[in-house]
Order: structure tokens, then C-alpha cells, then sequence
């Protein structure tokens, strides 16, 4: 595609999204653009006023006549009315034009969020944490930066109309200068965005790469710590962020270029007037007063002319910005919900039947798995390393969906379930333990509808952390920090089991959920977990083999395939791999305990 065509294809583009944000709030626009178009008329009308003062009060006084009283208050008040009329319509623009702006950001700002908590996990997988938070933020500030002179410009556009109307009932010779110089501001705004506009989309793509390494520097602080990797951290930091500032410098020197001439045209024009007219008021074509209001007619035109260059200007950061946005809230994936609902009460049947999954166009990492958690019992997943164990544990809240085969909680599908249903019904405890920048209370609640401080109590005394709680100094007021950075592992993976727990949930699917606890507080959370006050079926994946010894059942997994069920006994009799699996798992630990 050539220069030409794609800067036509962004002004085009551009124009789209400012014809969506209107559409979006037309009120609001309304607004700024008739504060606007009342500005720039009476601009005009205040350009007709000095003439007017200046031709039949000003010359006069020079030539010996005195102006009355009267006169010069009617003067007086005809500037005070104009100037107060500016003051309401700059009012009425600016009221307009920022608050169009700022409720179109946080719109779509809430839009882009509610789409990234509806996608699932997977499409997650495939995009970078800090590329999400630039879609959320600045993306979605570059798509609307052309809304706040948006109005103003429209404005600009009846002042001009009118200007020219005005020129020619002035003199038509006078307009002529009008005429060949609003094309030329025009035309020049044309050419300043074909330049502009692979520098803009180039630095905003940079800006949201920038963010996307700085969030994962960040997130990796520990790594980068321990490893000694801080330089090379920078270095690669210091790539990027070079990068984007000589985009920026590339935008600022075109950007520095263009006001000037922008500034220079109109004055250009002042002076056209100013010889042209002087040669058309000798020959008596026109008066002083005609002469004075064009020429300052042409001096105040600048500013409000250069609305259009601003608007202008901002569309490739704009387009660059909306593209990135409607990437996100196009995407697809959904986990779509059926309509039913499960009213009953107590521990909750579920079965995998003949389930196929795979990640994208990946090979099968579950193969015809079939195994059923009784209402009330505890089921352990039990396998090597890639065998598909927390795979399941996704499944079984459906985080995912499978390529083939159905899952049911009390012999209904998961997808004809309502979402709120199933949340309701299953909870997931994950191998990493997410702690809020909250209290205690607030992470264990997340302020549920019906769960309270009883509530919270409860759950906690089951995940075994009702102890240490109670020693914090303000208990479940106790703030934890960012990620629970004031607890240890194993308090973060007890409090993220008590939030699982607050909701009474009927299946319980604990992926490893435990690993930072020691044998002696696990197996007291699983008992805790078996009794009737918890109340729900369990499904957990396991690697000590006392937590395997407490479950009814152990399916046992090898490459995604069920090769053996059973009690742990019963298998470790009958399967030599789960034999030196679960052998090779007590030895691990207990070198764990022994270092």
C-alpha cells in the first residue's frame, strides 16, 4: 500500500471512530460543538465591533471629533457582552468536549475489562500481562485524544463558513485572500498526517511494548534478583524504551515543524490584507471600519483554525489506539452457559465422561478420560509430571472446555449450566495461591452476597488457619499486602483454600492445593475437608502419599490416559508404575524434610 492510500485509509479510519464516539454520546457532543460554533461567531462579531469602533469612533477622535458619553458606553458594553458570551461558550465547549472524552475512556476502559473476565484462561495464555494493561489504559486514552478538540473543530468549520460569507459582503477582493488561504491550512493539515501517521501508530505499538517488558521485569523481580540478572534486565528494558523515545522525538520534530507554519499562514494572510486593502481603501473601494475588521478578522483566526490540525494530527495515534482496543473486545473463545440451575443441597456427584482435551492445535493431552467423583467422596488425581492432573482440575470448574466427550455435576452438563450456578456449586483451589492487596476478611469473603464474619471463621478453621488469624494484629482486618507478601507460602495457600470454602461449595478440586503446608497441617486440613461440616465431594491432586492414603479413590494418570483406579492399597498391589511413582514421591519428600 502506498504513503497516499494508507495515510487516506487512516483519515478515513479516523473519522469512523470519531463518528462511533459521537454516536456514543451525542449529547455531549452537541454541547461542545454549539459552545464551539458560538465562539468562533462571535469571533466574527467581534472583529465587526472593532472595525466598527475603530472607523467611526477611533478616526474621528483623531480627526478632532469627540465621542459622547453614550457612545463610548455602548461601546464598552458591546465588548463586556461579547466577552461574556466568549466566556459561556468557551464554558459550554470545554464542558463538553472533556467530559465527551472522559466518560467515552472510562466506557470502554470497564468495556476492555469486562472482556478480559470473560475470556477464559487459554486466551490469556497467549497474551502478554503488560500488553492487557496498555490495551486497558493508554490505548484506550490514544483512541479518544481526538475528542477533547473534536468539538472546537466542528466549531472552527461554521466560523470559517461564515468568515467567508462575511469576506465577500465585505469586498470580494479581500475575500479572495480568504479563500486561497483557509485550503492552503486545510491542505496543509492533509500532508501533516500523511507524515504523522506511521510515526504515531509506530509509538504507540512501542508504548505497549515497553509496558509489556516493564510488567514482566517486575513480575520476575525474584528471579532476576536471585539469578544476578539486574543489568541485563536493564539492557533489555533500556532497548525498548530507546526505542520509543526516538519515536517520540520523531513525532515531536515533525510535530515542531508543522505549528510553526500553521502559526504563519494566517499572519501571512494579515498582511495580504493589510497591502491589498490599503490600495482598495485609496481608490474608496472600502472603508476604514471594512478594513480593519478583515485584518483583525485574520489575526484571531489562527487559534481557532488549528483545532482542525489537532484533531487531525491525533487520528494515527487514535486509529492505532482503537485497533488495539477492538482486538480485545472482538475476541473470541467464549465459554458460552446454558440456563439450569442446581438447587439441591449437599455434596455434589460429578463425572468425566470419555474426555478428549488439547491445547490449540496441540496433540492430545487427555485421551478418553472416564471417572466419576461420588457425592461425599474424596478422589485423588494421582500421576507424572505432564500426565494431565491439573488439566482435569480446570475441567472439572471449566475453566476450559474439552475437545470431545461430557462432564456433568449431578447429571448435567457443565455447559447447560448458569455460570452463577456452577461457581455456586464447584470451587478451585490452583497450585499457585493468589493473595488480594486486601485484609484477611476481604480475601477470604471477596464480598460474596451472604458471606460473613461467621462465615469467613468457619472456612478458616477448616483450612486450618484460624491459629494464625487469630495472632494477627487485628485478625481478619489484618491488611496482608500485595499478593500476601506478609504471610508465608503456606498462610497464602490456606487462605485462598478458606475462599473456596466461605462459599460453601458442593465439589471442592484442590490442585496441589497443600504443597506448602507440612504433612502434619495437611493431613489435618483433608480430615478437616472429609468431615460433615465441610459438606462437599472432593477431587485432589496429589503428590504425598499421605494425602493419597486419606482419598476413597485414586484414579491414576500416565500421558493423559486413565491407566488404573482403585483404593491406594489396592494399587499399590496391583500397578508397579503408581507403586514407584507414589516410592519416588515419599523419598522426595522426606529428603525435602531432612535438608
Amino acid at each position: 500500500m502506498s504513503g497516499s492510500r494508507a495515510s487516506r485509509d487512516v483519515l478515513g479510519r479516523g473519522l469512523r471512530v470519531l463518528g462511533q464516539a459521537i454516536r456514543d454520546e451525542p449529547r455531549l457532543f452537541t454541547i461542545g460543538v454549539v459552545g464551539s460554533s458560538l465562539f468562533g461567531l462571535l469571533i466574527i462579531a467581534n472583529s465587526y465591533v472593532v472595525g466598527g469602533v475603530i472607523g467611526n469612533v477611533v478616526v474621528p477622535a483623531f480627526a478632532g471629533k469627540h465621542a459622547t458619553a453614550g457612545t463610548l458606553a455602548l461601546v464598552a458594553a458591546a465588548f463586556l457582552g461579547i466577552s461574556l458570551l466568549r466566556v459561556a461558550s468557551i464554558f459550554g465547549r470545554r464542558l463538553g468536549a472533556g467530559y465527551m472524552q472522559f466518560r467515552l475512556q472510562a466506557r470502554y476502559r470497564r468495556a476492555v475489562t469486562r472482556r478480559y473476565l470473560s475470556l477464559p484462561p487459554s486466551w490469556h495464555q497467549t497474551h502478554a500481562t503488560g500488553t492487557l494493561l496498555s490495551n486497558a489504559n493508554s490505548d484506550v486514552e490514544a483512541a479518544f485524544v481526538p475528542i477533547a478538540p473534536l468539538p472546537f473543530a466542528v466549531g472552527t468549520i461554521v466560523m470559517v463558513v461564515a468568515a467567508v460569507i462575511s469576506l465577500f459582503v465585505t469586498d470580494w477582493v479581500l475575500a479572495m485572500v480568504g479563500v486561497a488561504l483557509f485550503p492552503g491550512l486545510f491542505g496543509l493539515n492533509v500532508v501533516y498526517s500523511r507524515h504523522m501517521s506511521p510515526r504515531q501508530i509506530r509509538a504507540q505499538q512501542l508504548r505497549a511494548k515497553v509496558s509489556a517488558v516493564a510488567h514482566e521485569s517486575f513480575d520476575g523481580a525474584l528471579v532476576v534478583k536471585t539469578m544476578g540478572r539486574e543489568e541485563d534486565e536493564s539492557r533489555r528494558f533500556a532497548v525498548f524504551v530507546t526505542e520509543l523515545r526516538d519515536a517520540l522525538i520523531s513525532v515531536g520534530r515533525l510535530r515542531g515543524l508543522f505549528d510553526p507554519v500553521m502559526d504563519s499562514l494566517p499572519s501571512v494572510g494579515t498582511l495580504a490584507v493589510l497591502l491589498l486593502g490599503a490600495w482598495r481603501l485609496q481608490s474608496g473601494a472600502i472603508s476604514v471600519s471594512e478594513l480593519v475588521t478583515v485584518s483583525f478578522l485574520f489575526t484571531v483566526l489562527a487559534f481557532p483554525v488549528r483545532a482542525i490540525g489537532w484533531v487531525v494530527a491525533e487520528l494515527p495515534r487514535s486509529v492505532a489506539g482503537w485497533d488495539r482496543v477492538q482486538a480485545v473486545l472482538s475476541s473470541t473463545g467464549d465459554l458460552h452457559y446454558g440456563t439450569k440451575k442446581l438447587e439441591v443441597s449437599g455434596a455434589a456427584t460429578m463425572a468425566f465422561d470419555n474426555i478428549d482435551f488439547r491445547y490449540g492445535d496441540g496433540p492430545l493431552v487427555l485421551n478418553d478420560v472416564t471417572f466419576t467423583i461420588p457425592a461425599g467422596k474424596t478422589v485423588a488425581l494421582v500421576g507424572p509430571t505432564g500426565s494431565g492432573k491439573s488439566t482435569i482440575a480446570a475441567l472439572a470448574v471449566r475453566l476450559v472446555d474439552p475437545a470431545d466427550g461430557t462432564i456433568s455435576l449431578d447429571g448435567t452438563a457443565l455447559p447447560d449450566l448458569t455460570e452463577a450456578s456452577l461457581a455456586r456449586t464447584a470451587a478451585l483451589v490452583p497450585q499457585i495461591p493468589f493473595v488480594f492487596d486486601d485484609t484477611v476478611r476481604g480475601n477470604v469473603t471477596l464480598d460474596r452476597e451472604g458471606i460473613g464474619d461467621e462465615d469467613a471463621w468457619r472456612a478458616l478453621r477448616l483450612a486450618q488457619a484460624e491459629r494464625f488469624i487469630e495472632k494477627l494484629p487485628q485478625g481478619l482486618a489484618t491488611a496482608v499486602g500485595e499478593r500476601g507478601t506478609s504471610l508465608s507460602g503456606g498462610q497464602r495457600q490456606r487462605i485462598t483454600l478458606a475462599r473456596a470454602l466461605a462459599g460453601r461449595p458442593r465439589l471442592l478440586v484442590l490442585d496441589d492445593a497443600t504443597s506448602a503446608v507440612d504433612p502434619r497441617v495437611e493431613a489435618a486440613i483433608l480430615a478437616s475437608l472429609r468431615s460433615r461440616d465441610a459438606g462437599a465431594s472432593i477431587l485432589v491432586v496429589a503428590y504425598r502419599r499421605a494425602t493419597i492414603a486419606l482419598a476413597d479413590e485414586v484414579i491414576y494418570l500416565e500421558q493423559g490416559k486413565v491407566v488404573a483406579t482403585g483404593t491406594h492399597a489396592d494399587l499399590l498391589a496391583t500397578n508397579q508404575g503408581y507403586a514407584d511413582l507414589v516410592t519416588a514421591y515419599e523419598k522426595a519428600e522426606q529428603e525435602r524434610v531432612e535438608a
